[in-house]
């Protein structure tokens, strides 16, 4: 059997762009959706016949027109839709249920892989508000995938390098403190950190694996599931510099969300399950689950320590 053909639904976005690079990479046939609401967007119109030129094919289609949905996707095997569910960005959840509509009308996908590749969002229902929307809308998109009786992957459990490595994970910024570093507790909670790149790389690899269909993939590669403190500490001993740490107790951190607006709130309730529970590592993955690093070894993820090294 070939490769399957692969459909990016949101291959301009943050993630999808690196979608996309890695379905080409790895030889899929691939498909980006084109759709008509970029507007003027320039941006995303060279990014798109960038991937022209990289062999991809665009696929005219728009949420406002179902049918155009459903032909887009039987054009492949497998759809992916790493769509934002950020809110300082665009939050677009929900938009998914409308794919997964197209997908059971069209009736002929072996695999879709809807916007996950942070927190599970079936362990956390507990989670804080207003944050625990992302988690809720997620699984309401997962309820429908498994209404419809869809073949899935969910692919979970890793924090972005560019928002949470370089930045040793301070909030307001991209780039790391030069004087002092903003502690979390105890700052001994361990979190799984991935470049975004491996992030796409384990995710095309699961497409055509039947040890993920129907299954959660984690990403928690053992190099790279560290501490906030370990964290600094790989930057302090690349910089030659010990930063005046500053703990932050739970409480406090939490009272900060006062006066912020809606985005800064839902940021900070992820950071707390993040970095006060530990939420991306605080539990063993279960016998209908399974870990990237395991099943894929051939990808030789990027370390934090040499991450770090672009920032200096």
């Amino acid at each position: 059997m070939g490769k399957s053909k692969v459909l990016v639904v949101g291959g301009t976005g943050y993630v999808g762009r690196r979608i996309v690079k890695a379905s080409l990479a790895q030889g899929h046939p691939t498909y980006v959706l084109k759709r008509p609401e970029i507007g003027l967007d320039v941006d995303k119109l060279e990014m798109l016949l960038g991937f022209k030129k990289q062999g991809a094919h665009l696929v005219e289609g728009s949420f406002s027109d179902f049918q155009s949905l459903v032909d887009a996707v039987k054009l492949v095997d497998v759809v992916i839709c790493p769509m934002s569910g950020a809110h300082h960005r665009s939050h677009n959840i929900l938009m998914q249920l409308k794919l997964v509509q197209a997908i059971k009308e069209a009736g002929n996908i072996k695999r879709f892989l809807p916007s996950e590749f942070g927190f599970d969002p079936a362990r956390m229902g507990h989670a804080l508000e207003p944050g625990r929307v992302t988690f809720d809308e997620k699984m309401i998109v997962r309820k429908a995938i498994q209404d419809a009786k869809i073949r899935f992957t969910y692919v979970c459990g890793a924090a972005f390098a560019s928002y949470f490595a370089g930045n040793l994970s301070q909030m307001g910024t991209l780039f790391p403190p030069k004087e002092k570093v903003l502690i979390y507790g105890d700052g001994n909670a361990k979190v799984t950190i991935l470049e975004e790149d491996d992030i796409a790389a384990y995710t095309i690899k699961t497409i055509d694996d039947p040890r993920t269909l129907n299954k959660t993939l984690y990403l928690r590669p053992p190099e790279n599931e560290l501490s906030q403190k370990q964290l600094v500490e790989m930057w302090e001993n690349l910089i030659g510099k010990k930063l005046e740490h500053i703990s932050i107790s739970e409480q406090d951190f939490l009272a900060s969300m006062k006066g912020m607006d809606f985005a800064g709130q839902v940021v900070v309730g992820h950071l707390y399950h993040m970095f006060y529970e530990g939420a991306l590592t605080n539990f063993e993955i279960g016998e209908e689950e399974e870990e990237a690093s395991k099943l894929y070894p051939e990808v030789k993820y990027t370390r934090m320590d040499e991450y770090l090294k672009l920032y200096t």
